[in-house]
């Protein structure tokens, strides 16, 4: 069974089905099948390789964010004296 190929066929007895929900159904009551799920979304699937492919393609802008989140510098609106201290304190350092 290949899911990001859309044939929604068991791999076990080659039943078809409309939906992959329909064959996570199945594989569950049929052949006890275990399950994976998404550990971000909660989605079920019958195949560790079609959860891998799932997390990558649909939660690794997710995953970039919070890589690049120091890359990206927060700019105060409105800063206070302090603010202004302690921006400078930290770009102090970097001089050394």
């Amino acid at each position: 069974m290949k899911l990001f190929d859309k044939d929604f066929s068991c791999d076990q007895c080659k039943s078809k089905f409309k939906s992959y929900e329909e064959l996570i159904s199945h594989a569950r009551h049929e052949h006890s099948h275990p399950i994976v799920k998404c550990t971000e979304c909660g989605q079920e699937f019958i195949h560790e390789a079609d959860r891998l492919h799932h997390a990558r393609k649909e939660h690794e802008q997710k995953l970039a964010r919070r890589l690049h989140k120091y890359e990206h510098k927060h700019e105060i609106k409105n800063p206070t004296p302090q603010d202004e201290v302690d921006a400078h304190t930290r770009n102090f350092g970097d001089n050394f």
